[in-house]
């Protein structure tokens, strides 16, 4: 094979390719491992939501039964807004 322009532009054109797959490899691997993070602290997140909103709604419960002004209170106060 010639050492001619054609083959240099093509090797030329390749090693940026070649260059090009390693940055977007790596910039995947980054971005797969953030995500990866990103849904166990969503996870560990939404598990405790969830153990709120169970406590909120046993106190409700508890003070449909035993009608506490503070406990009213409290729980008018922590409840969400309506979206306008």
């Amino acid at each position: 094979m010639k050492s001619d322009t054609t083959t240099l532009v093509l090797n030329f054109v390749l090693g940026v390719l070649v260059i090009l797959g390693v940055l977007f490899a790596v910039l995947t691997m980054n971005r797969t491992r953030d995500l990866r993070a990103l849904s166990t602290n969503a996870a560990i997140a939404n598990n405790a939501l969830m153990r709120a909103q169970g406590l909120a709604n046993d106190t409700a419960a508890f003070n449909a039964q035993a009608k506490s002004p503070e406990l009213t209170k409290i729980l008018t106060a922590i409840q969400p807004k309506p979206a306008h």
